[in-house]
């Protein structure tokens, strides 16, 4: 399972903005086989390409807006062809979309571009939040009616355990209707102390043992570990899920 550990670069993205290859380096010391972009930060992708390349650090897909896949496409898929990944992922929505309207038309623009990538062989993916649960949109979740499969134009999902788990639903429960559906499962625990705020993988209160096996029996190939604020050092922070998810390993590849 280890070489399936991803780190959300978002995590780090102060640190990023200082120095994008030295970060690069500290992550692969750390032990991580791959990141998930998140934003270049001003760096040019080849220079960032060929820091990974050399530390051997692959590509857990991209996070891009979803008005850069839909005006911005050909950088999009040069970026990917450059970093090495076929996924490529909208990461949030601006406000003025959270309503049903709005995910009538992201819906139709995500299918848009997933029907002009995917004869090339690349993915197109959604990442949620816990808004996406605050709205109905024909009697489902906004977020199960974005994700209706289309085969011809299909669009995967990228769901995150802490925003389903703040959303008030069972991570677990919610991951198993998209089995074989998810190339990338988003790991993010949550505090138990009643704020409900971000934590380290395993100081929180979600079991991720039993959602690591359901990943590995129903098609996961990446777990991209974020953590959108932390208490301390990010890169602490990640040190310290990453050496959880460690210790937990041979269990969650059991069963």
């Amino acid at each position: 399972m280890r070489h399936k550990l991803a780190a959300q670069l978002y995590t780090l993205r102060n640190e990023l903005k200082i120095d994008f290859p030295g970060t690069l380096r500290e992550l692969k010391k750390m032990g991580w086989s791959a990141v998930q972009i998140d934003g270049l930060h001003g760096n040019d992708p080849r220079e960032i390409a060929a820091v990974m390349n050399e530390l051997g650090l692959r590509t857990a897909g991209m996070h891009v807006g979803l008005e850069r896949m839909k005006h911005d496409l050909e950088a999009v898929l040069e970026e990917a062809r450059l970093f090495n990944t076929k996924d490529f992922i909208c990461h949030s929505l601006p406000g003025e979309l959270q309503n049903p309207d709005g995910y009538r038309s992201v819906r139709d623009d995500l299918r848009k571009v997933a029907a002009a990538v995917s004869g090339a062989g690349f993915r197109v993916g959604y990442h949620n939040h816990d808004f996406e649960f605050h709205t109905s949109v024909e009697g489902r979740y906004a977020l199960d009616y974005v994700l209706e499969l289309d085969p011809a134009a299909p669009v995967y999902a990228e769901i995150d355990t802490y925003w389903v788990k703040k959303a008030g639903l069972d991570p677990l429960g919610y991951i198993r209707d998209y089995a074989y559906r998810m190339p990338i499962l988003h790991l993010k625990d949550m505090t138990g102390d009643g704020r409900c705020y971000f934590a380290e993988i395993g100081n929180g209160i979600i079991d991720f043992v039993p959602i690591l096996q359901w990943g590995e029996s129903s098609g996961v190939e990446w777990y991209a570990v974020e953590q959108d604020y932390c208490p301390g050092s990010p890169l602490d922070s990640l040190a310290e899920s990453f050496e959880y998810l460690m210790r937990i390993e041979k269990l969650a590849t059991q069963g």
